[in-house]
């Protein structure tokens, strides 16, 4: 073990108190041709195409597991695109100081919310806005990657060095006064002893930073030995499932490596791959002229048909399985399969209410007369036009499913679209149940103490609808909760998930005062 170096987090400008940072040696490690070796047979498939209309630049993307995402245009201007090839609002906010110049660059940021880098400064992308964060002076042009562990801190690589946004507040990491910089990818999933990890790839390199206490970090290079002349190409991750814990993939000059369950694999294919991309519970491959795609929650791998990947690039992915890729000239949505988009909940989220409405959209250009949930060993059919977990009453008004019945922890929500032809689309979302405590949640004791530090200065002279009393939040909580569920809002950066949690049992529980 080397010496323990001070590690020092600036907040806008100014010196935090110190973080402990601890640097582990290396201790060895397997080399990548000693591991378990994984031969998976792919599945042929013809994949679901839909080309945008508007070119797109090279840059990385943001998909929305709703469906379309932030892109750049090929002119440099951020763009919202729907899955159909429309395209939504995405303005400057009024309540700007500056307006955003020309775009480079979009980064995910949470599950509805993208970062996106232009030539004036940093800016959030949401509900239609592109809005300037207060801590965007700390940064110029120059992020690299983007990840968000579980406890709602969003990790930055920048040029610059590696930031961490929590509860508003961005923090610089300083080894010995020293910036950690060099980094370029960023990834979470769990370290080689199983404790939550974000993975890095820096000068070459791939290292892995734990939480040991309270605002102590350990950075570990990985227990993994290269070839010679083998270098790291990029990392990825997916999130754990219902019984399956989330997992690391990292792609090599050589070959693709894996690691779960405290263990290390290699995952060999005819081909050697060349690009790599991972969102939700889906992988997704570019070997030499095929493109291959991983179902983690079926354990099945597939090769798609039809795809001219000679020029080929990723721009970004999302959670339904749905990839966004350059194909020369082109850029294109591939799906393995086409697959209903679920509005309401989000995969991984924490949720509170027993009654939660969820809806369902059928996959794009296509008509589906029948929509099936099924949670907790229940189907419930639901027919078009409104699809909502539970149906409509007599009078129209959407009827709750009520999720009392199931047990607290990781359940999984199926989406089944039904559609003409006779064929299913299928959709899983994975998500963490946290039902209602006895204990009561009250306005001016736990609500108000969030809204002073995190939201006050937006509603209450600044840009956002008034939120300044308790009757405010009241009338609005439903928009309240379902924007911090979504993190959404604060406009930035996400409340920490117990803030989250918070607010919506305040609100599943009848808003008291």
């Amino acid at each position: 073990m080397k010496t323990p170096l001070l590690c020092v987090w600036g907040k806008g400008g100014t010196v935090a108190p110190a973080l402990l940072l601890l640097l582990a040696a290396a201790c060895g490690g397997s080399s990548s041709s000693s591991l378990e070796l994984e031969r998976p047979q792919a599945t042929a498939f013809q994949p679901t195409q839909i080309r945008s209309p508007m070119a797109l630049a090279s840059g990385t993307g943001f998909a929305d597991q709703t469906g379309g995402g932030v892109f750049i245009s090929a002119a440099g201007k951020a763009v919202r695109l729907r899955l159909d090839g429309t395209q939504a609002q995405l303005e400057s906010h009024p309540g700007n100081t500056v307006a955003p110049g020309t775009a480079s660059a979009a980064f995910r940021m949470g599950p509805r919310t993208a970062l996106v880098e232009t030539a004036t400064g940093l800016f959030l992308a949401d509900a239609g806005w592109l809005i300037a964060p207060p801590w965007r002076d700390a940064l110029g042009p120059g992020t690299k990657a983007t990840a968000q562990g579980a406890d709602g801190a969003v990790w930055l690589a920048h040029t610059s060095g590696l930031y961490r946004l929590v509860d508003g507040q961005l923090s610089a990491l300083k080894v010995s006064g020293a910036a950690l910089e060099g980094i370029t990818q960023l990834a979470v999933a769990p370290a080689e002893d199983g404790a939550p990890g974000v993975w890095m790839l820096r000068n070459g390199a791939l290292h892995v930073a734990v939480a040991t206490a309270p605002n102590v970090f350990q950075v570990r290079p990985a227990a993994l030995a290269l070839e010679e002349k083998e270098t790291l190409v990029s990392i990825a991750s997916l999130l754990p499932g219902k019984e399956q814990s989330a997992e690391l993939w990292v792609l090599t000059s050589e070959r693709l490596l894996r690691h779960k369950d405290k263990a290390w694999k290699r995952v060999e294919f005819a081909q050697r791959p060349v690009q790599l991309l991972g969102s939700g519970r889906f992988l997704w491959v570019k070997s030499s002229d095929q493109l291959l795609s991983y179902d983690a929650d079926a354990g099945k791998w597939g090769v798609a048909t039809g795809v001219d990947t000679r020029e080929f690039r990723f721009l970004a992915a999302d959670e339904s399985g749905c990839a966004w890729a350059q194909l020369g000239a082109d850029s294109v949505a591939i799906s393995r399969a086409p697959a209903p988009r679920v509005v309401g909940l989000n995969q991984s989220a924490r949720v509170v209410e027993d009654g939660l409405i969820i809806r369902a959209v059928p996959p794009a250009g296509t008509d589906s007369p029948t929509i099936l949930f099924r949670i907790g060993g229940t189907e419930q059919v639901v027919e078009a036009p409104e699809y909502s977990l539970g149906g409509l009453e007599k009078d129209g008004s959407a009827r709750p499913f009520s999720f009392a019945a199931l047990e607290p922890g990781v359940n999984s929500l199926e989406v089944v679209a039904r559609l003409l032809d006779g064929t299913e689309a299928r959709r899983t979302v994975h998500f963490d149940f946290q039902p209602l405590s006895p204990i009561q949640v009250g306005f001016e004791k736990d609500i108000r103490p969030i809204y002073e530090s995190r939201c006050a200065k937006c509603h209450v002279s600044g840009p956002g609808r008034p939120l300044s009393t308790y009757e405010l939040w009241k009338q609005n909580a439903d928009l309240i909760s379902a924007a911090v569920r979504d993190q959404r809002m604060p406009a930035d950066g996400p409340l920490d998930p117990q803030l989250i949690s918070l607010i919506q049992r305040w609100v599943a529980a009848g808003t008291q005062p």
